[in-house]
């Protein structure tokens, strides 16, 4: 995607941003595509779509509650930084923990975060069974079912909530959901993401909240 039609795509779907905001998205096809030669975190034929199958697709969560200034989240299976590195750039008055069992892939999610000066960014190699922290908010995009990803780190969420939602589970999915959600026996609300975004990459597209 061009740097010019993405830019006019973030400012379409989020125009309050920050020029200093604009300015670290705008750097995010860059430092992905130089790492990527490095370190494979993205699909190579992904790479072209960065904007939108990973930076837009995880700024959705966004649509669904906005941060306020103290929020800590958890992005769990983080990959190379997503939807963590996003959210990071979008809310940097909240504090954000990226955890990933790869260890390569830590070393791009901190050179990323290190790049464009995110403070409010760390990034551990761990399993999510393993992570010793609390947050408000665990974070994770399609990387085991909802049942396991809860289990796995029902230990991190703190109980009450000080955002717009309780605190709990935010997870990026796609396709038919309800045995997945049957399977986990936890009550789920589901958020079509083209109610937000016009893509037609977004058609399936779901975001997934759980209570604490």
């Amino acid at each position: 995607m061009d740097d010019k039609i993405a830019a006019g795509l973030l400012l379409k779907y989020f125009p309050g941003l920050s020029a200093k905001q604009v300015e670290e998205f705008g750097r995010l096809k860059e430092l992905y595509s130089s790492w990527n030669e490095k370190i494979n975190v993205i699909s190579r034929k992904d790479i072209e779509h960065l904007f939108l199958h990973h930076v837009l697709h995880s700024l959705s969560i966004a649509k669904i509650v906005s941060f306020v200034p103290g929020t800590q989240i958890i992005d769990v299976g983080t990959g190379g930084g997503f939807p963590g590195i996003p959210l990071a750039i979008l809310f940097p008055e909240s504090e954000f923990l990226l955890v990933d069992s790869v260890g390569k892939k830590i070393t791009v999610v901190n050179e990323v975060a290190n790049a464009l000066g995110l403070s409010n960014v760390t990034a551990i190699k761990s399993r999510a069974e393993d992570v010793d922290a609390t947050c408000d908010f665990v974070v994770s995009r399609a990387v085991a079912s909802i049942n396991d990803l809860c289990n796995w780190t029902k230990h991190l969420i703190k109980p009450g909530g000080k955002n717009a939602l309780r605190n709990g589970w935010l997870f990026l999915k796609g396709g038919d959901l309800k045995s997945e959600i049957r399977e986990a026996n936890r009550e789920a609300m589901t958020f079509d993401i083209s109610r937000f975004f016009d893509e037609d990459f977004f058609m399936t597209k779901q975001v997934v909240f759980i209570e604490e």
